[in-house]
C-alpha cells in the first residue's frame, strides 16, 4: 500500500535528523536484503514523504523496540484490529507488542489481540499510538525503556511488502476507555502474570522464532534451558 500523509494533529512533523552511518548500521546489522530497498530519506523529508510502494519505519523500532523484519502475524493482527498504520505507532508501543508476543510464545500460549487487550489500553500521545497498562490487570512488563531521544526524526523508507497487510491511516479520534473483565482464573492469564519481566536480548527472540538475526557463521549455539536442563 502506498504511503499517504498520516494524520498528526499536534503540529508539523519533524524533519530527518540522524546520521547516514547509523542508517547503514541498521540495514547491515539487521541484514536487510536488497529487495527490501531500504532508503535513507533526503534532507528536509518527514515521515509522511515515503514514495509510493514504501512505508516509513523508525530506528528505535529496532534498537529499543525489539522489532524485527519480516513482521510477525501477531503484529499484523494488532495493526488490523486497532486500524492504524505502523508508521503511526511509537517505539514504546512497539516494545509492548513485541514483549507480549514473546511472553506468550515462551509459555506456549497463542498471542492474540483479545489477550493483549486484557493487559493494555490503546492511547495516543503527540499524534502517535501506544499502549498503556490496564489498571485492573497485573503488570507483565517491568522497566520498559523510557528514553527514545529524537525518535520521530530517525526514520527511513522501505518496501511495503515487509509488512504484507493492507494498512490504513487512522484519523484522530476520541479513544474510549475500555472496561474489560480480567480473566484471573484462566490458565493463560495465570501463566503470563506469574513472573513480570524485562526486555529480552536477540538470542531469546531467535529462540522464540521472532527473529532470524542469528548469523549462521556465529560460533555460539543457541541452547534453551528449563529448570537447569538443556
Amino acid at each position: 500500500m502506498a504511503e499517504e500523509e498520516p494524520h498528526h494533529e499536534e503540529g508539523p512533523l519533524p524533519v530527518l535528523k540522524w546520521d547516514l552511518d547509523l542508517f547503514e548500521q541498521i540495514t547491515i546489522g539487521f541484514r536487510f536484503p536488497p529487495e527490501w530497498d531500504a532508503r535513507y530519506p533526503g534532507q528536509n523529508q518527514t515521515v509522511a514523504d515515503a514514495p509510493p510502494g514504501y512505508i516509513t519505519l523508525f530506528e528505535d523500532f529496532f534498537l529499543q523496540g525489539n522489532f524485527r523484519l519480516p513482521a510477525t502475524e501477531f503484529l499484523a493482527h494488532i495493526l488490523h484490529y486497532y486500524g492504524f498504520h505502523v508508521s503511526q505507532m511509537s517505539p514504546p508501543g512497539m516494545v509492548r507488542v513485541r514483549h507480549f508476543e514473546f511472553l506468550c510464545r515462551a509459555h506456549d500460549i497463542e498471542p492474540i489481540v483479545e489477550r493483549f487487550r486484557v493487559f493494555y489500553q490503546l492511547i495516543r500521545n503527540m499524534g502517535f499510538y501506544c499502549f498503556g497498562n490496564r489498571g485492573s490487570a497485573k503488570k507483565i512488563f517491568l522497566s520498559p525503556p523510557k528514553s527514545f531521544h529524537d525518535w520521530k526524526q530517525k526514520f527511513f523508507f522501505i518496501r511495503e511488502e515487509v509488512i504484507p497487510i493492507a494498512m490504513i491511516f487512522r484519523a484522530p479520534d476520541v479513544i474510549e476507555k475500555e472496561e474489560l473483565a480480567i480473566p484471573k482464573k484462566e490458565d493463560w492469564y495465570v501463566k503470563l502474570t506469574a513472573t513480570p519481566n524485562r526486555v529480552f536480548g536477540e538470542n531469546v527472540q531467535v529462540a522464540a522464532q521472532m527473529s532470524d538475526q542469528w548469523p549462521q557463521d556465529r560460533e555460539e549455539v543457541l541452547v534453551l534451558k528449563f529448570q537447569d536442563k538443556d
